[in-house]
């Protein structure tokens, strides 16, 4: 099950499965403004809009500086097991901290390894909620984002304040 829910990035496109979020992306441009979803029917349909329903809360929270963490059940898209170890790393950078992609190779026990998990980062299903926009260069710079270097600069700054 899909959803399109403003934001001040722009438009968000949530997915959820009954068993829990499963993606959240900034939408292409032209995204028309109707929500979207899928021909769920029954209670795993009650279940995802359930599960887009706090999403959409948790993220109006986040947006609001009223929320620093996500407390969401996730249903993630298979990976590879380095991938599934950067995505899940990502989750422990806390509010308002930045870490480097080297930092985040060496946490993982593989130093050599900065260009895998920034094409990790790249991968990641869950823009904001497993925050990829908290690993910045080694230079300190901002590096690539998924949602534009804008949304990682506005995300960034919401975290400061």
């Amino acid at each position: 099950m899909f959803r399109l829910v403003d934001s001040p990035l722009g438009l968000l496109r949530l997915q959820a499965s009954p068993q829990g979020l499963s993606h959240v992306e900034i939408a292409a441009a032209g995204t028309p403004q109707e929500a979207v979803s899928s021909v769920d029917q029954g209670d795993a349909g009650k279940h995802s809009a359930d599960v887009l329903d706090a999403t959409q809360a948790q993220l109006a929270e986040y947006f609001a500086g009223r929320r620093r963490a996500f407390e969401l059940p996730l249903d993630l898209p298979e990976t590879t097991a380095f991938r599934a170890a950067v995505h899940a790393l990502l989750a422990e950078i806390g509010y308002g901290e930045t870490v480097t992609y080297r930092d985040v190779a060496k946490m993982l026990g593989r130093p050599g390894a900065t260009r895998a998990v920034g094409s990790a980062c790249g991968t990641n299903p869950l823009l904001i909620v497993r925050p990829c926009h908290r690993v910045l260069r080694s230079d300190g710079g901002l590096g690539g984002y998924a949602g534009g270097l804008d949304a990682k600069r506005f995300l960034l700054t919401l975290e400061e304040n």
